[in-house]
């Protein structure tokens, strides 16, 4: 049986669906995943929104704290992306704008251009992560066996990833 929170209250795939026919039990999982992973964005999307942050910025303010105080290129800023396709420039414009990121040019090589997090960045980072921490908590409510069991399958799925 497969439980989504819906609001207050638990919801199965077949109702959020609105569909009981699946061709196999693994299509069911291919739909229980894309619809899990829908789900959680969306929480996600509207804890971000109270910092004025979309996702794709808070993950690039995240990878930006993990090389902190050194800076990164949007090459490298993209190659951690979880999504992938995500306009990386257009992200950074955004973060550059609020004033979170700082834009500069590499002591290495003056052709590349790379960011660092302001300290109003680390700030914005360091409230917002406490409210996705505190919402991730109160969704996904696995026990650390259970949390890594769902990991393993995770990246078992992933296995063949390019």
């Amino acid at each position: 049986m497969y439980i989504y929170l819906c609001g207050n209250s638990f919801m199965q795939l077949e109702k959020a669906l609105q569909s009981s026919k699946f061709s196999s039990p693994v299509q069911k999982a291919h739909l229980n995943v894309l619809y899990t992973a829908w789900w959680l964005k969306t929480q996600l999307t509207k804890t971000l929104k109270e910092f004025d942050l979309t996702h794709e910025q808070y993950n690039v303010l995240r990878i930006l704290k993990g090389k902190h105080p050194e800076t990164l290129c949007v090459k490298e800023i993209a190659g951690r992306m979880i999504e992938r396709s995500s306009n990386v420039p257009r992200i950074i414009d955004r973060l550059v704008l609020k004033k979170l990121v700082l834009r500069s040019t590499s002591e290495v090589d003056k052709r590349e251009t790379v960011m660092q997090l302001t300290q109003a960045g680390m700030v914005l980072l360091a409230e917002s992560t406490i409210a996705v921490d505190m919402l991730m908590q109160q969704l996904i409510t696995l026990s650390n066996h259970e949390a890594e069991q769902l990991s393993k399958l995770c990246e078992k799925l992933r296995e063949n990833e390019q």
